[in-house]
């Protein structure tokens, strides 16, 4: 997801608690409804997701929507009630189950199912959910989404979703939770006749309907979150390559308003070099039997799997901007970049909740330097990542609070960057720290995942236990500062303003231009130095440093 330049500013700390301990909480009051949002309740627990079939027709003339879902799952253990997820002011008029209605009660966004059939564990079966209404408009989106209803210019409406955060509750009925995905999916959207649908998977078929209309069925053969799923209705042209990748020929579509078809074939060459670089860092694009699309859209874009939505104006940089001051920024288009970069860190590996949303962005927004480096050096990419530093706010912790739908503070992004900058020089083998990031996505192919599932991952094959290092970053608001001194026998240095059993090594540059590291703890160390009395900490940790005269032996 992308974060907007706005929210980037240092904001006054206004939803903080300090504890004496030195952990900061989110001051919030959390409702039922955002239990039963956030949560994994009861009446969710017992069924494990295995196949939707979204059926729906928007209406353009009235803004509604009017369809069904298919719910297939597998029985984990017996139970009566199932609880299904849609967002007011739409309204589900109908549950069937083989052949006969059922009765249900509303709770907020969340529909209590009462099943007449005895549910026997291990079985496989399906509900279906008939809703209609007027969905949710989007605000802003994709940072405040829903449904887009907008002019083409051309005499057209643009249909569009997006739906990160609110959930795709907001526009269908279904299990909304990050938790438990699908294996597959058919997606099927009934349009005009001058119209087309473009959402994710492969295109199966288009149906001529008596009605002038046609229905097109998209299948997704690989598991999909909910938020990835969408329906971009407008009237596209398209064209196709094929990309030579690790796994074979990957099918490349992009589906565009005609009258930006010629920016769009120049400005689209990069996504190509975008897989070039991103399957060398971490492996074979998740998803090649669903392809790879860029589909353009009203807003500024989204990481919807195998159908990422671009609205980034065909400019290089975030709508022209560098986001990291340094000009790399500019050398290439950041929705094509981070959006792509989702299909590995959001797509094929999948927060259970939102609370680690920063698996999701700061792989991604890690993502922009490792294409920077790939294609303009390694120092490209340093310069890069240090000079997004300037817009982490260090306002709240990364990780949010689990089982409320909360995510963290907006640092995920960039300072989540710096964080695996961080290791990586820690790592200190840039090739062993390719194959980390390779084999995360090896190791958690299509999966959803705990943060301290990738954590943990980080330090097994770092060789070093990293825990209180992620401690720092992800659940901390303070950046580690090296307190160092020179006296008669050396030179000390400590961390300060750190978790406690931070013990990070750093490395630094000391008299005469030697580098070397430090394995500073909370306690003085003494390192004997010949020479100057300088020390210059390497510019790629995401830290600090201050002489102190008061700790001199």
């Amino acid at each position: 997801m992308l974060i907007k330049i706005q929210m980037l500013k240092k904001v006054a700390v206004i939803c903080l608690l300090f504890a004496s301990s030195g952990a900061f909480a989110q001051k919030k009051e959390f409702t039922h409804a955002d239990t039963l949002r956030g949560a994994i309740t009861p009446e969710r627990a017992w069924w494990d997701l295995s196949y939707y079939h979204l059926n729906v027709r928007p209406n353009e003339k009235d803004s509604t929507l009017t369809g069904s879902t298919v719910i297939q799952y597998k029985v984990l253990k017996p139970s009566h009630t199932m609880q299904v997820d849609l967002q007011e002011p739409l309204q589900i008029t109908k549950v069937i189950q083989d052949g006969e209605s059922l009765t249900y009660r509303r709770d907020g966004n969340a529909f209590f199912i009462t099943l007449k059939k005895t549910q026997e564990t291990g079985k496989t079966e399906s509900i279906e959910v008939f809703y209609t209404g007027k969905p949710r408009l989007a605000k802003r989106p994709p940072w405040d989404g829903g449904v887009q209803w907008v002019p083409d210019g051309k005499g057209n409406t643009i249909i569009s979703t997006s739906c990160q955060g609110l959930g795709s509750s907001v526009w269908w009925p279904c299990k909304d939770h990050m938790y438990d995905e699908p294996d597959s999916m058919l997606i099927s959207i009934t349009v005009p006749k001058n119209m087309m649908d473009v959402s994710n998977g492969n295109l199966r078929s288009v149906v001529e309907n008596g009605d002038n209309s046609h229905t097109y069925n998209w299948f997704v053969a690989n598991p999909i979150n909910n938020y990835g799923v969408n329906m971009n209705v407008a009237n596209y042209v398209s064209w196709k390559e094929t990309f030579k990748g690790e796994k074979g020929d990957l099918q490349l579509s992009y589906y565009v308003l005609p009258q930006n078809l010629e920016k769009a074939k120049q400005q689209f060459t990069q996504a190509p070099k975008m897989l070039k670089a991103f399957e060398h860092w971490f492996g074979p694009y998740p998803f090649y039997e669903d392809g790879y699309k860029l589909v353009e859209v009203p807003y500024l874009g989204m990481e919807h799997q195998s159908s990422v939505t671009y609205g980034n104006d065909y400019k290089m940089g975030y709508r022209g901007k560098d986001l990291s001051n340094t000009g790399w920024g500019l050398k290439w288009d950041f929705i094509i970049i981070h959006e792509s970069g989702h299909e590995w860190f959001a797509n094929n590996i999948t927060y259970k909740d939102v609370a680690d949303m920063w698996v999701h962005e700061s792989f991604t927004n890690y993502s922009e330097n490792l294409y920077t480096e790939y294609y303009f050096g390694k120092k490209a990419g340093e310069d890069y990542v240090i000079g997004t530093r300037e817009l982490i706010a260090n306002d709240i912790p990364i990780v949010g609070v689990y089982g409320v739908n909360q995510e963290g503070s907006k640092d995920m992004y960039y300072k989540g960057g710096n964080m695996l900058h961080t290791i990586r020089q820690v790592v200190n083998d840039d090739e062993k720290w390719r194959q980390i990031l390779r084999g995360l996505n090896k190791t958690f192919y299509h999966q959803t995942v705990d943060g301290s599932q990738i954590e943990n991952y980080v330090s097994e094959h770092a060789g070093r236990n990293l825990s209180k290092v992620f401690d720092q970053y992800l659940r901390d608001v303070r950046i580690p500062v090296l307190e160092y001194a020179f006296g008669s026998k050396g030179l000390q240095y400590r961390w300060i303003n750190v978790v406690e059993g931070f013990d990070m090594p750093v490395k630094v540059k000391l008299a005469g231009g030697k580098e070397e590291f430090l394995y500073p703890t909370s306690e003085w160390k003494t390192l004997k130095v010949k020479g100057d009395k300088s020390l210059t900490v390497d510019r790629n940790f995401y830290v600090e440093a201050k002489e102190s005269k008061q700790a001199a032996l």
